[in-house]
């Protein structure tokens, strides 16, 4: 195997010592993550961890009080939605933001609409309804999501297409890392397999994703490393072929120390001389 080349070295994105107050409430307290290119990281936690407050800032909805955020490599400043996707994050949150009396195309381009081609036509901001249609219809293919019609309208779609749109948008618009929040929550057992497939290939498309989920056995399937989230910090990554459900809820509960937690306390041991004060992992 070939040694991977530096630009495959950097992560996509990082998060570094992220904190967020809410008056006297710490929400986030040195929260750190790394995503690395086409990969699919699982981010858990029990509620209250601070996965919400994290994906929010990382989609510009709140404004980090410090910490920095990192995106190939360069710091990026985000502090309203524009500036995330400008940096090429997309989310896509449990309600989908869909408009359930349009089209399945027009939803895809949702406030992004191409203009007709026809400079009069243009100027009165007329769409070209047709380019719009042959696009969704190409981005929606190449992920394996199969819709009724490309202009049935949303309210008349499953659950699992619906979500599907969601994620077809963001890849449509060039997005290279998308924030899936609880993306089978409402699904079935069909639909939600359907979507991990579709999870899965959008790392084939050059896309890294974030994926909240309460199911662990789904994002074990899935995710290529997990970081588990408690009391807003991140306190583990495993990865998942190497750990197992019991692991990443013990992590999740505290009843197994979280790296997070056991560096400190090696550090000011190894500063008194103790070695070997833990097992190594």
């Amino acid at each position: 195997m070939e040694p991977p080349s530096p630009a495959s070295v950097v992560p996509v994105l990082e998060c570094r010592d992220i904190t967020k107050k809410f008056g006297a409430v710490v929400a986030l307290t040195g929260a750190c993550i790394s995503l690395q290119r086409r990969e699919v990281l699982g981010l858990v936690g029990d509620n209250g961890a601070g996965k919400s407050t994290l994906l929010k800032i990382l989609s510009g909805v709140l404004t980090a009080n410090s910490g920095e955020i990192i995106v190939d490599g360069r710091p990026t400043h985000i502090r309203r939605a524009q500036d995330a996707l400008d940096a090429g994050i997309e989310t896509v949150y449990q309600d989908l933001a869909l408009v359930g009396s349009m089209s399945a195309f027009q939803n895809v381009f949702l406030g992004r609409e191409t203009l007709s081609k026809n400079r009069f036509l243009r100027l009165l901001n007329f769409v070209d309804d047709s380019e719009m249609r042959k696009s969704a219809q190409h981005v929606l293919d190449s992920l394996g999501i199969n819709v009724p019609s490309i202009d049935t309208i949303t309210t008349a779609m499953s659950g699992g297409q619906r979500q599907g749109l969601a994620v077809a948008r963001a890849l449509l618009w060039g997005r290279r890392i998308v924030i899936l929040d609880e993306p089978t929550a409402a699904l079935g057992v069909r639909e939600s397999e359907q979507m991990l497939k579709v999870v899965r290939d959008l790392t084939t498309h050059d896309v890294s994703v974030i994926m909240v989920s309460h199911n662990m056995q789904q994002l074990m399937s899935v995710a290529d490393r997990i970081t588990v989230m408690r009391l807003g910090r991140c306190v583990a990554t495993r990865i998942a072929k190497e750990t197992h459900v019991s692991e990443i809820v013990g992590l999740i509960t505290g009843s197994i120390e979280g790296d997070a937690e056991r560096e400190p306390a090696l550090s000011k041991l190894q500063e008194y001389g103790v070695q070997d004060a833990f097992p190594a992992a």
